[in-house]
């Protein structure tokens, strides 16, 4: 397993983070690596997620949300393909770091038998995916 995570300190509390997370609706409008999520965020149900790495291909899959803890953390799994072959376990975790200060971490836990193969083609660009993604949220979360 190989994992990628990146984090960032915002200055809003965490209900405001968490409610421009959930607002899928929006992404378009702010967020350069996920660029559209249809779907419930519910535990159990599929979700419809596109990537859009920097200087790579789109991508669009179809993740099974694991877990959705209020104003903390949100969970979804999904696959290329078959179970197994290269899956992505993707976290966003938000931390209190006081009344208006908010910890943002984004990871993703890579499984499957070809994350040996693809890891050095695909973990920059989705890192630097993350990053982007990061800043976007702070700026904001912050107004």
């Amino acid at each position: 397993m190989r994992e990628l995570r990146t984090e960032i300190t915002i200055d809003a509390p965490e209900e405001k983070v968490w409610s421009i997370l959930v607002a899928t609706g929006g992404y378009a409008e702010w967020n350069p690596f996920i660029t559209s999520i249809e779907g419930e965020l519910a535990v159990g149900t599929r979700l419809r997620v596109r990537i859009e790495p920097p200087e790579s291909r789109p991508m669009t899959f179809r993740p099974h949300c694991l877990e959705r803890t209020e104003s903390k953390k949100l969970r979804w799994l999904g696959s290329l393909g078959i179970k197994g072959i290269f899956d992505g376990e993707h976290i966003f975790e938000l931390e209190s770091l006081g009344t208006n200060r908010t910890r943002f971490i984004q990871r993703e836990k890579f499984s499957g038998i070809f994350v040996p193969l693809l890891w050095s083609s695909v973990a920059p660009n989705t890192l630097r995916g993350f990053e982007a993604m990061n800043q976007k949220l702070k700026s904001r979360a912050e107004v």
